[in-house]
């Protein structure tokens, strides 16, 4: 890759830490939270996880220097690691559906109706992805701790301390209201993204050396860990001081809290407390439809001219607003898009380790067909889902939209190698 490796132990667990502490992480917790108590951290807690899985491969991933779509493009041709960065891509329209969400909920605090604010935030997106403005990243990083600190504020002002020391325990007891097929979908999709995701990938590559690389993993999963008890503590000891109103939506209550922190919506440093949660909403949102148009720039699918660039965000934009006026509870929405991606990607990658390893090779052509078979599934499963919420194959969306592109990407995998083997070489010898 283009980048050097640079990056030392706190810096390596602070950029895999905020790739995924963001409004999807907060407000997505506490939304469950309000219903599952403690066990509305399951995501937060299988970020942390998934990171320490990680370790598994991180040696493998630095050595090669290497992203996903790169390593199996360099075996299996062009058009797989074509297919895998638009599956990536793909997967970014449920993260950006999630800001579009998170904004509009933000603004619903301050009395502004959700539909409008899901459109007027679009159209902001779009416009700011469009301007040089990178380079002020860590402006909504640091907004997003300002609001770290401030939810540790109200967790002391709500007397939630205890809560929180006492969450782990909690957690586990509180997962018993959580149906066995969707704790594995949800825990699955989540642990397996992280392992295959390009976005952290990229920062295990940066690390200075192996030593570096493993304890900034370390560091990043107990950070998360820890992190991740904080908004269903906070949603659980407002719950019992009763300052949240009746009728209040899972989605606004760290919002609300924050405000309450500031005195009120009507007051100067309540409004600070909220925009300083919307901006980086803006950032983020912003930020994932510039990543979204420059994947699929790269592979030059279309000509590159100006007015394709404006196209391509457009669409984007179009596909995730889509999305985010269809519904549903945060976390739910951005694992069904991780489970779309690892469902398309998990067998094609597992069949180039275990080629690897040199145990077994399997044909280009096998590959091909179970990424290409996969994805479908997977698509078109969460393609399902959201026409009938209802559909049950393994017993939760998360796990039917994962489960089937595993399925039929193994399935396909070991048909075309039975095809390339014995049917293609038959044919060859008769010749």
């Amino acid at each position: 890759m283009a980048q050097n490796p640079k990056l030392d132990v706190f810096s390596l667990a602070a950029v895999l830490v905020s790739a995924h502490y963001g409004l999807g992480f907060l407000l997505g917790t506490a939304e469950l939270s309000l219903t599952l108590g403690a066990a509305g951290s399951l995501y937060a807690v299988s970020l942390g996880l998934g990171t320490i899985a990680l370790l598994g491969l991180a040696k493998f991933y630095w050595t090669k220097g290497e992203q996903i779509w790169t390593l199996l493009g360099s075996s299996y041709g062009n058009g797989v690691k074509v297919l895998v960065g638009l599956m990536s891509w793909s997967s970014l329209i449920g993260i950006e559906a999630v800001q579009i969400i998170s904004g509009a909920f933000i603004l619903n605090v301050l009395g502004m109706p959700t539909l409008p604010s899901m459109v007027v935030l679009t159209i902001l997106f779009t416009i700011i992805s469009l301007l040089p403005l990178e380079k002020f990243g860590w402006i909504f990083r640091g907004l997003l701790i300002l609001n770290f600190l401030a939810l540790l504020y109200g967790l002391y002002r709500l007397h939630g301390l205890p809560d929180y020391v006492r969450s782990p325990l909690e957690f586990t007891e509180s997962l018993q209201q959580v149906t066995l097929p969707t704790k594995l979908g949800i825990t699955l999709s989540t642990m397996l993204l992280i392992i295959l995701d390009m976005r952290y990938q990229q920062f295990v590559l940066q690390a200075k050396d192996l030593q570096t690389l493993y304890k900034g993993c370390i560091l990043a999963a107990i950070s998360l860990l820890l992190l991740a008890f904080l908004p269903s503590s906070i949603v659980i000891a407002a719950l019992r001081s009763g300052i949240l109103p009746p009728d209040i939506d899972g989605k606004e209550i760290l919002p609300f809290i924050l405000s309450w922190i500031g005195g009120g919506t009507d007051k100067p440093l309540g409004i600070f407390l909220i925009a300083s949660l919307l901006i980086p909403a803006l950032g983020v949102g912003s930020n994932i439809l510039r990543v979204q148009s420059k994947t699929v720039l790269d592979f030059n699918i279309i000509p590159t001219f100006k007015f394709n660039q404006l196209l391509v965000v457009i669409v984007n934009a179009c596909l995730s607003l889509a999305v985010a006026l269809n519904g549903g509870a945060i976390i739910n929405l951005i694992v069904f898009f991780y489970a779309v991606y690892v469902g398309a990607v998990f067998i094609p990658f597992a069949a180039y380790l275990i080629a690897e390893t040199g145990y077994y090779t399997f044909s280009k052509m096998s590959v091909r067909l179970s990424l290409i078979v996969s994805s479908m599934s997977a698509m078109s499963t969460l393609l399902l889902t959201f026409v009938n919420p209802k559909i049950s194959i393994f017993g939760s969306a998360e796990l039917n939209i994962l489960g089937l592109g595993i399925l039929f990407g193994l399935l396909s995998l070991l048909v075309g190698q039975v095809i390339e083997n014995y049917l293609l070489a038959s044919n060859v010898e008769e010749l």
